[in-house]
């Protein structure tokens, strides 16, 4: 079977590899072709995204409209708007000792990238990253994720019924599948999930030095300052952290707040979510489900031994676990302050000052975003200066990644690489340097045999600050033999 598995997963990557060497996709009339249908495609079947989507998540009709409908409708329609510019040559301006020439940075396609795609979003982590390897003229595997299994059906039926299927397909599988797959050689391989899985695929790659993007996770710091809208502030965090339950590799993970304002930071928070999610949140068309009953159940083991403030209510058959406040400390080495959370649970923990937090955060792997909110630009400026992280959002948690001209991604555990926008097209392209000379001067400076002459005369060259026209003016005009020191003093 395992044998059977490769051959067939090889036979898809030559056909693809085959077909990118015809040349097809580097057109930008093929490019702008398949990004249109994409938005065909996502418009005319909303009604059987969205199902599946509330199948295995139970999605809100805003998360849905926002997230997994409205970013790739926009990421598309920004690709296609830019396609043109982005494909140009970028001229530069070449040294003055490589003149008479002219340089340029050509984007190229890679070739032949493999997608590996999350559970938690399952459709716009799937599109995001695909319209950027279409605009940059790719051939593309895509591998959903067979946890959120119905919208891993959904892509499988109807992507191919709108995109070119001898460059795009879709193959399922679970951890089997995607380790055959791993064996194979690709051009790029872009892959979203947990920092364990992200090690698996960058062994794998390096078998066949093959680049990646590996968007990952960590656990993402939320600091209060003393100086906020605590009304503003508590609303941010609560649609960060329990949007999607909590299934957000960039939802706040933990809460580092000064001890003088705990108490009220908490009450707002069990009001807030009481106003969001109603009394019981089991009942509430804006709440999610944990994504499987197995990851029901690691969560649940997370809050064993825990000091529970708010929630904690549990049902294993519905894959429900209601919004959930736990006190934490500095000192703690539960499991649960070890591993990143992804759920709706959320560990508070009180600090003297501000250092106190940076020390906290910068002892830890780096994260995939960071939090803070104060008014004081002092602490806002410390925060960044002193902390490093995939993204920061002041006053705000998580809308950060929303944005298509600020790239999106990690630093180190947390990832590498990045993703949004212009990000996408430069991640799946390569910015091929060309240069071209010129025959109709060519000085013998850099030829034998080196004299001193010669060199004086390089570093001399080397440190003019005429424009370069009155430079190749003088190299064309004057033979290398008479440009001794007394004659070139002469002639300046």
């Amino acid at each position: 079977l395992g044998k059977a598995m490769s051959a067939s997963f090889s036979s898809h990557i030559d056909e693809l590899r085959q077909y990118y060497n015809t040349g097809a996709t580097r057109s930008i009339a093929w490019r702008s072709q398949q990004l249109q249908r994409i938005i065909q495609l996502i418009e005319e079947n909303r009604e059987t995204m969205t199902s599946a989507l509330y199948q295995d998540l139970h999605y809100d009709p805003f998360l849905q409209e926002m997230s997994e409908v409205g970013f790739p409708l926009k990421e598309a329609e920004y690709h296609l708007a830019n396609l043109p510019k982005w494909t140009q040559p970028q001229y530069i301006d070449l040294d003055l000792m490589l003149k008479p020439a002219h340089g340029y940075v050509l984007p190229e396609p890679l070739g032949v990238v493999l997608i590996i795609s999350p559970w938690n979003y399952p459709l716009s982590l799937i599109f995001k990253p695909l319209i950027g390897a279409i605009s940059a003229g790719n051939c593309v595997i895509i591998k959903p994720s067979e946890i959120s299994a119905n919208t891993s059906k959904w892509i499988t039926k109807y992507l191919p019924t709108y995109l070119d299927s001898s460059a795009i397909r879709v193959l399922e599988g679970g951890p089997e599948e995607t380790t055959a797959l791993l064996r194979e050689k690709f051009d790029h391989i872009f892959y979203t999930g947990s920092t364990a899985v992200g090690k698996i695929v960058m062994r794998a790659a390096a078998e066949h030095l093959t680049p990646v993007t590996l968007e990952l996770g960590g656990k993402s710091p939320c600091i209060i300052d003393k100086d906020v809208d605590l009304d503003v502030t508590v609303r941010r965090i609560v649609i960060g952290k329990f949007g999607n339950c909590g299934q957000t590799c960039v939802a706040p993970d933990y809460i580092l707040v000064l001890k003088d304002l705990e108490k009220d930071l908490i009450e707002a928070l069990k009001k807030t979510i009481s106003e969001f999610y109603g009394e019981n949140p089991q009942t509430s068309p804006d709440y999610g489900r944990i994504i499987s009953v197995k990851h029901t159940d690691r969560l649940s083991g997370l809050l064993q031994g825990e000091t529970l403030i708010f929630g904690g209510s549990i049902d294993r058959e519905e894959r429900y676990i209601s919004p959930t406040i736990i006190k934490s400390s500095l000192q703690s080495q539960s499991k649960i302050m070890q591993e990143e959370i992804f759920g709706p649970i959320l560990p508070i923990i009180t600090i003297s000052n501000l250092n106190e937090a940076i020390k906290y955060i910068n002892d830890r792997p780096k994260p995939l975003a960071l939090y803070v909110f104060s008014a004081n630009q002092d602490v806002q400026q410390a925060v960044i200066s002193s902390t490093s992280s995939g993204s920061v959002c002041v006053n705000d948690a998580v809308i950060q990644v929303t944005d298509k001209n600020l790239p999106f991604g990690g630093v180190g555990p947390s990832g590498i690489g990045r993703y949004n926008g212009k990000s996408s097209f430069d991640t799946f392209s390569n910015p091929k340097s060309v240069m071209s000379r010129g025959t109709w001067v060519d000085p013998s400076l850099r030829y034998p045999p080196f004299t001193e002459r010669k060199l004086w005369w390089l570093k001399t060259l080397s440190n003019f600050r005429l424009p370069p026209k009155m430079v190749l003016l003088l190299l064309s005009a004057v033979p290398v033999a008479l440009l001794t020191p007394h004659v070139l003093r002469s002639r300046l």
